[in-house]
């Protein structure tokens, strides 16, 4: 298991040197000038509902079998990546430099701002919308935040939910969305999840 990520940890060209680096060539550049402000968070399990698996981290280096399992067949040459996956056990692995932009929103919209692929980093959370997230998860997820924000201008957090609203659920009804904004009070957090 990789180690959590401290606000010290040193960062190479983007890359986090506690997370276990898995390189996928799904990836391009940012535009000229565009400073990563955004974390989006995303859920994934592959076959859905199923954790543990290499079927996350094949699906982001283009090497699942599509004729693994019946769902796969849909996703037969789809080129996607994620800045990070953070796995139920707290392990953490990194497949796209930050530095550099991932292949993770789709069509997505922040705050009146298009094309969140450009200033975000996306950090895909092994679950469903059915299953409560793990303590490790929660705690890597901290220090993978404070760690990003000691590195980067990162001003807001949202769930792939909020940027591609009536497309996607992620990460789901059980992330628990009143802990991060009280573990983080200055980060801009969806006004959805706020209380009123």
């Amino acid at each position: 298991m990789t180690a959590a990520p401290s606000r010290a940890d040193d960062w190479s060209q983007g890359w986090c040197m506690s997370a276990r680096r898995t390189a996928s060539p799904n990836f391009g550049p940012r535009p000229d000038g565009c400073a990563v402000s955004l974390v989006v968070l995303h859920a994934i399990s592959l076959p859905p509902g199923v954790f543990g698996g290499p079927e996350v981290e094949q699906l982001f280096t283009n090497t699942l079998d599509p004729a693994a399992h019946p769902c796969f067949t849909s996703l037969a040459g789809l080129r996607v990546s994620a800045h990070f996956f953070l796995r139920r056990d707290g392990a953490l692995t990194q497949f796209v430099s930050v530095e550099d932009r991932a292949w993770h929103a789709g069509v997505s919209a922040w705050r009146g701002r298009e094309n969140c692929n450009d200033y975000s980093v996306g950090v895909e959370l092994e679950g469903d919308d059915d299953t409560p997230y793990a303590e490790a998860q929660y705690a890597v997820l901290w220090a993978l935040l404070a760690a990003l924000r000691a590195r980067y201008p990162v001003t807001d957090v949202a769930g792939h939910v909020h940027i591609a609203p009536g497309r996607k659920t992620d990460p789901g009804p059980c992330f628990d969305w009143p802990r991060l904004a009280a573990r983080f009070p200055d980060l801009r957090l969806p006004d959805s999840i706020l209380p009123s």
